[in-house]
């Protein structure tokens, strides 16, 4: 089971009557450190103000957090909605940069280390801990690794984003600005209105596969039983004609000997039995023989099971497609892998608590021209349809190359296309980075990727999600996205720079 934080509010000593002195030193001696911090500090940004634009707004789309500025603003299909100061992670436990979700959301949370804190309005970005959520803001950055934003502000953007939003963190500032590129996904009116027709078309054609299957399967394993049987009885019929044989022949020696009336009598008898005998099994013989000839090849009823266990999982493959073709499509390029990585929500809640399950049925090298060259951490999303097809930003928080840079050394695999393109709408994304993809990345998760280059405290040193592995290969059967039995296996990338540290779960 994945450990999570704690969301029931413990009840120790610092909640007894009684205690107030404990709770006031406890408070004092958290609060010492970071006062010196921040003394340390000599020079801060311009304080942000919490500002929302003079329009209606969206549904948001992303949220940034810029660490030098420590600020976090959300955006609309449109531009920016919501902007407010924040105080991410100090020093030896910064907020890691990098490209995160949200993956649950709770509005009434206490910390399991950190003295029951609370963490009102938590929005979580990574299991093993990173949230963010509201809190104290001393005006610099203060927290445990959480990005902290005002109370009511906090509540605010609570009420309006929902599973799967992207929250990028940035080492600097950084804000989306328009593309367009020959490699950004461009959708087909035709199969989107296609879709929900397809779907329900796939589903048939799936549970015909399944039952041909299974009928293929149960028909080859009769077959292999039935001829195994078959086999022993051929064996024990041609021994039992082999000793009719030999009595027989023993039968006619014991005649040609006898001598007397009698003795001959004996063994006229005895040949008469030897020879019903001899035709019996010869009889018995002769019908199995033939029922063996007759019978269905076991190898071909083995290969037409296999053949229907294929086309059943192709229709699986198919009809999760299908079901997935209207959900936003996310795409990872990790430089450092050389591997593209597909994410699409079920909206499946998980089998162990907390969070949605997400598809992660389609992963594939990727060349990347210049492959020993940084290409940096680039988040494109489709903002809104056009009559052509998307509105694309991009949002770089690594300067290591441009935006368009990176999607000119890249070119997806065409039958991936093929299968996520078409139906493509907004709020689907394309990442590109020199970055594996973090251990924090998971069945529950879209994608956890964080920057190497840049502090990490507050992430490291927290105890990584422990996966559960699913039986993704199981024999015979094919694999099913949405049977609970096939949920949690998720290949871990290894991390580039300091690695995962054992450490408490859960932070403030």
């Amino acid at each position: 089971m994945i450990q999570r934080i704690s969301t029931a509010r413990p009840r120790g000593p610092i909640h007894r009557r009684g205690a107030p002195a404990i709770a006031i030193l406890a408070v004092i001696a958290a609060l010492v450190p970071l006062r010196a911090d921040a003394a340390s500090k000599s020079k801060r940004p311009a304080a942000i103000t919490e500002a929302t634009a003079p329009r209606e707004a969206g549904e948001p789309i992303m949220a940034i957090v810029s660490i030098k500025t420590q600020h976090v603003t959300f955006y609309d299909a449109d531009g920016w909605i919501h902007r407010a100061p924040v105080s991410t992670g100090t020093t030896g436990r910064e907020t890691p940069a990098g490209v995160f979700a949200i993956l649950e959301k709770n509005k009434e949370h206490y910390s399991s280390l950190y003295d029951d804190a609370f963490m009102p309005h938590m929005q979580r970005i990574t299991w093993n801990g990173v949230a963010i959520h509201g809190g104290p803001l001393p005006g610099y950055a203060a927290s445990h690794g959480c990005v902290r934003m005002p109370f009511g502000f906090a509540g605010k953007v609570f009420d309006r984003t929902r599973i799967g939003m992207r929250v990028i963190v940035s080492p600097n500032d950084a804000a989306p600005i328009d593309i367009s590129h020959p490699a950004l996904l461009v959708p087909k009116p035709e199969a989107i209105a296609a879709a929900p027709a397809r779907a329900e078309t796939l589903a048939r054609e799936a549970a015909d596969a399944a039952k041909a299957a299974d009928e293929a399967k149960q028909a080859a394993a009769s077959a292999a039983r039935e001829a195994k049987a078959l086999d022993a009885s051929l064996k024990k019929l041609q021994a039992q004609k082999a000793r009719a044989d030999r009595d027989l022949a023993n039968a006619g020696q014991a005649l040609a000997a006898a001598t007397t009336d009698e003795a001959r009598a004996r063994a006229g008898e005895r040949q008469q039995k030897a020879t019903a005998a001899v035709a019996e099994a010869t009889t018995q013989l002769d019908a199995a023989t033939d029922a063996a000839a007759a019978r269905p090849s076991v190898a071909a009823l083995k290969e037409t099971a296999k053949s229907a266990a294929t086309r059943k999982a192709d229709a699986a493959t198919a009809l999760t497609d299908a079901r997935l073709g209207l959900e936003p499509v996310s795409i990872y390029i990790s430089r450092a892998t050389q591997r593209l990585y597909v994410r699409r929500n079920t909206h499946k809640p998980a089998p162990d608590g907390g969070g949605e399950v997400f598809d992660f049925s389609i992963e594939a090298p990727i060349a990347i021209r210049d492959p020993d060259r940084p290409i940096g951490t680039h988040v494109f999303t489709a903002m809104a349809k056009t009559e052509t097809g998307l509105r694309w930003s991009a949002v770089s928080i690594d300067g290591a190359g441009s935006a368009k840079d990176a999607l000119d050394r890249v070119t997806l695999p065409q039958d991936i296309l093929d299968r996520i393109a078409p139906t493509a709408g907004p709020r689907s994304s394309i990442v590109i980075s020199d970055e594996p993809l973090s251990k924090e990345t998971n069945y529950r998760t879209e994608f956890v990727a964080v920057l190497a280059d840049q502090p990490q405290g507050g992430f490291i040193t927290r105890k990584p999600t422990p996966v559960m592995v699913a039986d993704r290969d199981a024999p015979d059967d094919g694999f099913d996205l949405f049977s609970p039995r096939n949920w949690g296996f998720q290949p871990e990338e290894p991390r580039r720079g300091q690695p995962m540290r054992q450490g408490p779960r859960g932070f403030w």
